[in-house]
């Protein structure tokens, strides 16, 4: 399950970037983090910001409310989401995303 922790200003939680995918979507669950393909490649910053579409798009928040804590440079990253709790998180997702949630593209 996502381990989603509740701040003043909203939540954090973990996802796993997977970038140059052949589209943008959630892939499921890697130990408590969520899995994200997405299309463009690591450099110069263009996954983190397609990351931060992506899930502003899934959360249906504007960009600005999403921001990368930790993991810049790395495919592990620490999201936070102001203005939400966890439980918007959780039913923001799709009920299969224990396994898989491929079902949602950007």
């Amino acid at each position: 399950m996502l381990t989603v922790n509740e701040t003043e200003e909203g939540v954090t939680f973990a996802i796993r970037v997977l970038p140059r995918s052949s589209k943008c979507e959630l892939a499921g669950l890697k130990e408590d983090a969520l899995r994200i393909r997405i299309t463009a490649p690591p450099v110069e910053g263009r996954a983190n910001e397609e990351c931060i579409r992506f899930l502003a798009a899934l959360f249906n928040v504007k960009r600005s409310q999403v921001a990368i804590k930790a993991g810049r440079k790395s495919k592990n990253k620490l999201i936070s989401v102001a203005g939400l709790t966890r439980k918007d998180i959780l039913a923001a997702l799709p009920e299969s995303s224990g396994a898989t949630a491929s079902g949602l593209l950007f």
